[in-house]
C-alpha cells in the first residue's frame, strides 16, 4: 500500500505551480485557477519508488504530478506475458489518468520511478470543476497537446538512429523531469534507467548502452544507477536535430 502525506492540503504543503515544467497542466494554470482547483481539499498523496499509483480499472481517481517521475505503460494487445508495450515518462505538473474522465474502467500501468507527490481527485469532481471553469478545461487541453507534440518527437521517430533518439529523449527528460544544478551548469534526471529507456524508446538493451556510451565518451552525459547527469544539454539538441 502506498504511504500517505500528511493530511494538509496541497496549499499548505506545495506552492509553487508556476515553476513546473513549460506546458504542463500545472504551469498552465493561473493562481485564481489553482487556488479554485484546491478548494475541494484536496490533499497530496507520497508514493515510494518502485510503487505502482493505483490506475486500475477499479480506480475512479486523476492524479496530478507534483514531484517525481513516472513510468506508463499500456498494452495495446492486451496485458499477458511478453506482450508488446507502449511506454512513456511523466514529470512534474502533468496530470495522469486522464483516460478517466471519458472511460472510467481505462487502466494503465504506472510505477514511480523515484519518490512521487501526487494530488489525487475522483474523475467525477474533477469533470464538474473542468465545467465550471472553462480556462482550467483549456489548461488541461493545452497541456495534452503539448504532451502529444512531444510524445511525437521523442517517442515515434523510428527511422532516425538509436543514437539520436537516445538524444532526444534525455534531451526531453531534462527539460520536464531534470532538477538543474546552477554551480555547475548540469541537469540530473533522476529515476530512468538504461531499460526504461530502451523499453521507451522500444530499442534492444544493448543498443541503447551502446548510445548511451557513446554520449558518455563525448562527455556530454554521465550515466549511473536510474540516473543521467548531463552536462551539456544543447548538444543533445543539435543530436536531436541531426546535427
Amino acid at each position: 500500500m502506498p504511504s500517505i502525506a500528511p493530511a494538509n492540503r496541497p496549499t499548505d504543503l506545495l506552492l509553487g505551480h508556476e515553476k513546473k515544467p513549460e506546458g504542463s497542466f500545472l504551469r498552465r494554470l493561473s493562481a485564481e485557477d489553482w487556488r479554485f482547483l484546491l478548494e475541494g481539499d484536496l490533499r497530496g498523496r507520497s508514493f515510494a519508488q518502485d510503487e505502482h499509483l493505483p490506475l486500475g480499472r477499479d480506480d475512479r481517481n486523476v492524479y496530478m504530478i507534483w514531484d517525481g517521475v513516472v513510468r506508463q505503460d499500456r498494452f495495446p494487445l492486451g496485458d499477458w506475458a511478453g506482450a508488446p508495450t507502449v511506454t512513456r515518462f511523466r514529470g512534474g505538473g502533468q496530470l495522469v489518468g486522464e483516460a478517466k474522465l471519458v472511460a472510467s474502467d481505462s487502466a494503465v500501468r504506472t510505477r514511480c520511478l523515484t519518490r512521487t507527490v501526487v494530488i489525487p481527485c475522483s474523475a467525477r469532481r474533477f469533470n464538474v470543476l473542468l465545467s465550471r471553469r472553462t480556462e482550467v478545461e483549456l489548461a488541461l487541453l493545452r497541456s495534452l497537446e503539448d504532451r502529444n507534440r512531444s510524445d511525437e518527437l521523442v517517442y515515434t521517430l523510428t527511422t532516425r538512429s538509436p543514437l539520436e533518439r537516445t538524444s532526444r529523449l534525455l534531451a526531453h527528460l531534462a527539460d520536464t523531469a531534470g532538477t538543474p544544478d546552477p554551480r555547475t551548469g548540469s541537469t540530473t534526471i533522476t529515476g530512468p534507467g538504461q531499460k526504461d529507456i530502451a523499453a521507451a524508446l522500444q530499442l534492444a538493451v544493448s543498443t541503447t548502452e551502446n548510445a548511451l556510451r557513446t554520449l558518455r565518451y563525448s562527455g556530454v552525459i554521465e550515466a549511473r544507477y536510474r540516473q543521467f547527469v548531463v552536462h551539456d544539454v544543447d548538444a543533445l539538441r543539435h543530436l536531436d536535430a541531426g546535427n
